[in-house]
């Protein structure tokens, strides 16, 4: 598998690093935000309880990159980050 960055508190997990890796745009697109915003990308995703949450969230994560998103929308942000 293709190395995929990780965020700030958390690591990429294998679910959301196989779907960026699946899509190359999404990647670069991936590549291209902070280490903050990509940590945000990957709370919203490991958050849920529910595992056809996830993969909503895994799905949404690389629809919104290719529509410009930079951060997940209506989330609060991550609260594990260091403050």
């Amino acid at each position: 598998m293709k190395k995929v960055s990780a965020g700030t508190a958390h690591t990429l997990p294998k679910d959301l690093a196989a779907a960026l890796v699946g899509d190359k745009r999404a990647r670069e697109l991936w590549e291209g935000l902070t280490p903050l915003a990509r940590n945000e990308w990957i709370c919203w995703v490991t958050f849920v309880k529910k595992a056809e949450t996830r993969k909503e969230h895994v799905a949404r994560t690389v629809k919104q990159l290719k529509e410009g998103k930079r951060r997940p929308c209506c989330f609060g942000g991550c609260l594990h980050r260091k403050k």
